[in-house]
């Protein structure tokens, strides 16, 4: 875990020190081994922890008996050692000596006693001592929780919130020092009593992960496929200082038999190749299969056949599909009695939590959205149930009814948040305290584009995309079809506002963002597909003329357009990114001109501006250069590559050595920022008084260069490495990008790339083979090599 911090704070670009203990009997370099070790292990891990492992230079290795005198540079100490009381005493002791006067200090226990960690230090080290609870893995886990003592500076409390909010793009929590916190309370609760109703019901692992992940907004991996991805072990040791601690109204819950019997086989999960689920080899396949509890015998992985969740998949709105599923007949309808009994154990448990483990509502559904990647916090899901039905079931089932809640409905109101479109957060939460609502406070620059709309409202819209006012006038272009897929309503609606004289000039400059999993995944095949197999080939030319003309009209827009990538951004996605005129992504940006997975190319500007970026990077670098120079070669393989083989960036820093980000676009850490950054760099540009580039010609790369990637494809294919119809993909691919069969430095316009573009996306597109891969993936989501 230690390794792993380490590691953010250096994708943070913040240096940093990794001491760990002296392995027996080590002597000279030796001594830092196991602290070696955490690196390599950080460096090589998957998911990555490193942005990108150059990165790994910021962090610098030793041991706590030669390089203590370390910690008198370091502003912030983190204990991250094993979870045992007397182990983190007494390193601390070490510490206590070694630290600087005023440096922060904090654990990063899971749940021990964060006040007694310290007693009996010197007061200094205990105004400066808290905890900072990071979740596993730390770069992809938004939550901090915070826990101060009694004795803690709030001054050191504030400093350390704001830095990990700017900088690590951590979403912070302050919790009470209680056991597990908020977060592993009533996570370990949920998933102990999952279990538990597992048994109740006679379900098999697979049917409760059907019924505990994205049904009820929780994510895919559910219960048990979860606890397989952060191990068995760890689950244990929470589950036992939960135990051990915890004295409430449902401390008879503890983990089943079997759950014992797995670790005493070390069936830890991912990290031992078997958990509740395995993989295995089958005639040259991999096949996953499932744990039978009851035997503790792996079999074929079982489909789950729910009626009332094969119909909710059909509801997209989280909300809905939740009431839709608790409206099932309990006693017929065995899934419907399994939530119900799930979620009403819950939210009497969650309730009956404040104030012991937190002040409001607002930090335990935070804790549970950041923490566990739920999209509704408790609180938040009774809401959606409906607080006063709800209490009245349970009231009629005979269960116990949290006084908490009863509070709430004796105050008169029915629901736990409010809309409230004046204030910061967009919402009220019902304060306990004062029996009324009070808002939801969220620090300065946290903004979403929801809580846009309740303040300002939507100018227009249609079926894929919104403008909304942000103030001073910006707005946002939103994307809100499926999965952001770009259709023809989002093409005609975003080229149609920033056209002079269009809907969009009552506004002085845009930002194009929103506020779902992921950017944008691309264009909307389906439809394509259609056209080409009924041979409408007018229409896949006007198409796309059409989506040309939208990436033109945001690069060439009059006005600055800002956007705001993040997730997944990929192949329409990325050229909508690449065509404006700065990008402000979140750190976690997963993007790329993935078209040749398809059997196509990027036919919307993204070989042109590809094209341009490579040209631009050998001028850099040799002014002068033709169309023939070695820079030149050197950067349009680099471009090739990145098309031809479909390359997705695995963060921002990775788009950015792709060329799909320049050096100024500036990278934001935490998700909740990135609206207000992006709107405050399009105040920027206007305020500068930004005119719009115009559109340029090139020395064309030409036939030289063109020879040199064919050759490359013939010597691919010879290789056996691709097929023929990926040499025709390939080969169209370079033709784009060196401008055809010109001689070296050509002259030639932005326009006549993408007129490339078109006929050889046209050309593709009539291929049998490339009509394959797009049924392929839209049938399974996975990319066909044919």
């Amino acid at each position: 875990m230690g390794s792993r911090i380490a590691a953010h704070m250096a994708n943070a670009g913040v240096p940093s020190f990794l001491l760990d203990i002296v392995p027996p009997d080590a002597d000279g370099k030796a001594r830092n081994r196991f602290a070696q070790a955490g690196l390599d292990t950080a460096i090589k891990s998957k998911p990555a922890a490193f942005f990108e492992p150059s990165l790994a230079r910021l962090v610098t290795i030793g041991n706590f008996e030669d390089n203590l005198g370390l910690l008198a540079e370091a502003d912030w100490i983190i204990e991250a050692v094993a979870e045992n009381l007397e182990i983190k005493r007494s390193l601390l002791k070490k510490v206590e000596v070694a630290r600087r006067p005023g440096s922060m200090v904090t654990t990063n226990t899971s749940g021990l006693p964060v006040a007694q960690i310290a007693d009996g230090f010197s007061e200094d080290f205990r105004r400066c001592w808290f905890g900072t609870h990071f979740f596993n893995p730390p770069r992809y886990m938004r939550l901090l929780e915070i826990i101060p003592t009694p004795e803690t500076d709030r001054s050191a409390l504030d400093v350390i919130a704001h830095f990990a909010d700017l900088r690590l793009g951590k979403g912070v929590v302050y919790a009470k020092d209680t056991p597990n916190f908020i977060g592993n309370r009533i996570g370990t609760f949920s998933v102990l009593n999952a279990m538990h109703l597992m048994q109740e019901f006679d379900f098999s692992i697979e049917e409760v992960d059907a019924l505990t992940g994205s049904a009820v907004g929780w994510p895919r991996s559910a219960t048990f496929r979860t606890i397989d991805l952060v191990g068995l072990d760890i689950l244990s040791s929470v589950v036992s200082n939960f135990l051990r601690n915890v004295r409430d109204e449902r401390s008879e819950l503890a983990a089943p038999v079997f759950v014992q019997q797995m670790l005493d086989c070390k069936w830890l999960g991912d990290k031992t190749r078997g958990g509740f689920y395995k993989k295995v080899k089958r005639d040259g396949k991999d096949e996953r299969l499932g744990l039978d509890w009851k035997t503790l015998e792996y079999r074929p992985q079982q489909k789950p056949k729910f009626a009332a969740l094969e119909m909710a998949k059909q509801v997209d709105d989280t909300r809905e599909r939740l009431r839709m599923l608790l409206a099932g007949d309990a006693k017929r309808d065995k899934a419907a009695a399994f939530l119900w009994h799930a979620l009403a154990d819950l939210w009497t448990y969650s309730a009956n939590r404040l104030p012991e483990i937190s002040g409001s509502i607002v930090e335990i559904d935070r804790a549970m959205r950041l923490g566990f990647n739920w999209e509704l916090g408790p609180f938040e899901l009774w809401d959606a149930a409906g607080v006063a039905p709800t209490v009245e079931r349970m009231k009629k089932e005979g269960r116990p009814i949290a006084p908490n809640v009863e509070k709430l409905l004796a105050s008169g109101e029915n629901s736990w948040y409010e809309d409230a479109p004046s204030t910061s957060s967009g919402r009220h939460y019902f304060d306990l305290c004062t029996e009324g609502y009070r808002p939801v406070q969220v620090p300065a620059g946290v903004w979403s584009v929801e809580v846009a709309k309740k303040a300002k409202g939507v100018v227009r819209k249609n079926a894929g995309c919104s403008l909304i006012d942000l103030g001073d006038g910006i707005a946002c272009l939103e994307f809100h079809s499926k999965a952001n897929s770009l259709g023809g309503d989002i093409v005609q609606f975003v080229a149609q506002t920033l056209k002079p004289g269009g809907p969009g000039d009552d506004f002085n400059g845009f930002v194009i963002t929103n506020d779902a999993p992921n950017f944008s995944v691309g264009a909307n095949i389906m439809m394509l597909l259609m056209w080409a197999q009924e041979e409408e080939w007018d229409e896949i030319d006007l198409a796309i003329r059409q989506f040309q003309g939208m990436t033109q009209a945001i690069k060439f827009s009059p006005k600055p357009v800002v956007a705001a990538p993040f997730g997944m951004t990929l192949g329409g996605g990325c050229e909508v990114s690449l065509h404006a005129a700065r990008r402000t992504p979140h750190a976690e940006l997963y993007m790329g001109l993935v078209e040749v997975g398809v059997g196509l190319l990027p036919g919307a500007g993204g070989c042109k501006e590809m094209l341009l970026r490579a040209v631009d990077s050998a001028s850099s670098i040799r002014p002068d250069g033709r169309g023939e120079s070695v820079e030149l070669m050197e950067a349009m393989k680099r471009t090739f590559e990145t098309i031809g083989m479909a390359k997705v960036s695995t963060s921002a820093s990775e788009a950015r050595h792709y060329g799909f980000l320049s050096e100024s676009d500036e990278i934001v850490m935490n998700r909740e920022r990135v609206l207000t950054d992006a709107r405050a760099r399009a105040l920027e540009m206007v305020r500068a008084g930004y005119k719009p580039p115009v559109p340029r010609t090139i020395p064309a790369p030409g036939e030289s260069i063109l020879a040199t990637l064919k050759l490359g494809i013939h010597l691919m294919r010879q290789g056996e490495y691709i097929s023929d119809h990926e040499v025709k993909i390939g080969t169209k691919v370079a033709e784009v990008l060196c401008g055809g069969r010109l001689s070296p430095g050509t002259p030639v316009s932005e326009q006549y790339i993408l007129d490339l573009e078109r006929e050889a996306f046209k050309s593709l597109v009539g291929e049998r083979k490339t009509q394959e891969r797009i049924q392929h993936t839209l049938k399974t989501g996975k990319p066909l090599r044919n």
